[in-house]
C-alpha cells in the first residue's frame, strides 16, 4: 500500500523494495533469499516500477541505513533517492546511527500509519498492518491472507516459512 501511495502522489519513477539483511535492533528475520522472494513475489503483481534491490546483503554490516546509503548512492550516480519510512517508527530515530547524516543524504519522507499520527506525516493513515501482526497471525495457526498478497502467501508456503508446512512440490 504504501508503495503504491508513493508512487501514485510523489511522481517517482520507481519504488525499491530494500529487504534487510540484518536488522541492526536484533529483531529475527526469515532468511534474506526468502524475504527477497516474497518481495519479488509482490513485486510481479504490482508492475515494473515497483524494483526489489539485494542491496543489503552487498553492504553488509549491522544493516544500519547509514550504511547502505553510503554505499547505495555513490553505485547509481544521478539517481535523486527519497527515504520512505512510517510514522510509526518515529520513536526509533534517536536510535538510528547518524540520523542527521541519513537526511543531508537522501529526502525523508514520512507515511502516516494507522495509529501513529505525527506532524508532517504524508497521506491519509495507512492499514494498521505490521510484519509483527502478520508474524503473530502465523504464530497462532492463523494465515495473514487479508494483510499479505496471495502470491507473497504462496513463497512462505512454499519456504516452509513461519511455521507453514511446506508446499507439495
Amino acid at each position: 500500500m504504501a508503495a503504491l501511495y508513493v508512487r501514485a502522489t510523489l511522481q517517482s519513477d520507481e519504488v525499491w523494495l530494500v529487504p534487510a539483511f540484518n536488522h541492526p535492533f536484533g529483531k529475527p528475520l526469515a532468511p534474506f533469499a526468502d524475504r527477497v522472494a516474497m518481495c519479488e513475489a509482490m513485486a510481479t503483481d504490482v508492475g515494473a516500477w515497483l524494483k526489489v534491490s539485494r542491496a543489503e546483503a552487498e553492504v553488509g554490516g549491522e544493516g544500519r541505513t547509514i550504511e547502505l546509503l553510503e554505499w547505495l548512492l555513490p553505485q547509481n550516480p544521478g539517481v535523486k533517492f527519497r527515504w520512505i519510512i512510517g510514522s510509526d517508527i518515529l520513536a526509533d530515530l534517536p536510535k538510528w546511527k547518524a540520523w542527521d547524516r541519513i537526511q543531508q543524504l537522501v529526502q525523508v519522507t514520512v507515511l502516516h500509519r494507522a495509529g501513529y499520527p505525527a506532524p508532517n506525516a504524508l497521506g491519509p493513515p495507512m492499514a494498521e498492518v505490521s510484519s509483527s501482526e502478520i508474524r503473530k497471525r502465523f504464530d497462532s495457526g492463523h494465515l495473514p491472507g487479508d494483510l499479505i498478497p496471495a502470491r507473497v502467501l504462496e513463497v512462505a508456503r512454499a519456504r516452509g516459512l513461519y511455521g507453514l508446512l511446506p508446499s507439495a512440490t
